[in-house]
C-alpha cells in the first residue's frame, strides 16, 4: 500500500515540478524554435515517464529497438493492456513520436499540455463524429513527417487477451503510407489494472516487430491489414487465440 500511496503522491507532485520547465518550451515554441522544442519536450515527458515507471518497481524489457527505422516517420500500433503502456513508450521506445489518447487524459492539467507538445490528439470513444476528427488530426501531424503511437483496441485490455482491433486507426498508416510498427506489450496490466489500483512491482516485455511497409502491399491485404498487424502482435503474448 505505501508503494501505491508514494506513486500517486510523486505522479501529480512530480508533475508540477515540471511546470517551470512548461514555460520553458512555450518560449522556444513561440519563438519559433520547433526544433529544439520538439527535443526539449520529448526529453522532459520521456524523463517523467521514466520515473514513473522507477517508481512502480517494474523491470521493462524491450526487445527490437533495431527494428526502428531512423530516417523516415512510422505509426507505431500496438496491444493495450494497460495505463502504464503511454509511459513505456514515452520512457523506452527511442523515437519522437505523439499518441492518439483517450480524451480522458485531457482532464489532468500540466500532463495535458505536454502531451499537446509531443503531437497527441485526444479521442472521445463515445463520439464517433469526434473520433473521426480525431484520427484526421494525427493524419495531418503524421504528413508533416512525425510518428504516432495509436492503440488500436480502443481501451485497456486489463488482461493478456487482447481486444478487437478497430479498422479506422489503420487509416493513420494507408492516408499516408506510412510504415507501421507493431508492438507487443505483455504484462503491463499486472503493474495497476490486476491489482484494483494498486502499483506493484513485476515484469513487463516489450517486442518491437519488423515494420510493416505498404509500398508493394496489395489492395487486398490492405483491407485485411488489421488482421496482419494484429497477428504480428499476438505471436509475443501467452494468450494468443
Amino acid at each position: 500500500m505505501f508503494r501505491t500511496i508514494k506513486w500517486y503522491f510523486k505522479f501529480v507532485f512530480m508533475l508540477f515540478i515540471t511546470y517551470p520547465r512548461l514555460k520553458k518550451a512555450e518560449r522556444l515554441l513561440k519563438n519559433n524554435k520547433l526544433e529544439e522544442f520538439y527535443n526539449y519536450s520529448f526529453y522532459q515527458t520521456s524523463n517523467w515517464a521514466m520515473n514513473r515507471i522507477k517508481d512502480s518497481g517494474a523491470t521493462i524489457n524491450v526487445f527490437g529497438k533495431e527494428n526502428i527505422p531512423k530516417d523516415t516517420n512510422v505509426v507505431f500500433i500496438s496491444n493495450h493492456q494497460g495505463d502504464f503502456d503511454i509511459a513505456i513508450f514515452m520512457a523506452l521506445i527511442p523515437k519522437k513520436k505523439g499518441f492518439v489518447a483517450k480524451i480522458e487524459l485531457k482532464k489532468i492539467p500540466i500532463l495535458r499540455t505536454w502531451m499537446k507538445y509531443l503531437g497527441c490528439v485526444f479521442m472521445d470513444r463515445n463520439d464517433l463524429k469526434q473520433s473521426l476528427k480525431t484520427i484526421n488530426e494525427a493524419i495531418n501531424f503524421i504528413k508533416k513527417g512525425h510518428s504516432m503511437v495509436i492503440f488500436p483496441e480502443g481501451t485497456r485490455s486489463k488482461g493478456d487477451k487482447m481486444g478487437e482491433f478497430k479498422v479506422g486507426s489503420f487509416k493513420l498508416a494507408t492516408k499516408t503510407n506510412t510504415p507501421i510498427i507493431p508492438v507487443t506489450i505483455d504484462g503491463s496490466y499486472k503493474l495497476k489494472e490486476q491489482n484494483n489500483g494498486r502499483i506493484k512491482p513485476d515484469i513487463v516485455n516489450v517486442y518491437i516487430h519488423k515494420p510493416v511497409y505498404l509500398d508493394n502491399m496489395s489492395n487486398e491485404d490492405k483491407e485485411n491489414l488489421h488482421i496482419i498487424v494484429k497477428n504480428i502482435i499476438k505471436t509475443k503474448l501467452p494468450n494468443n487465440e
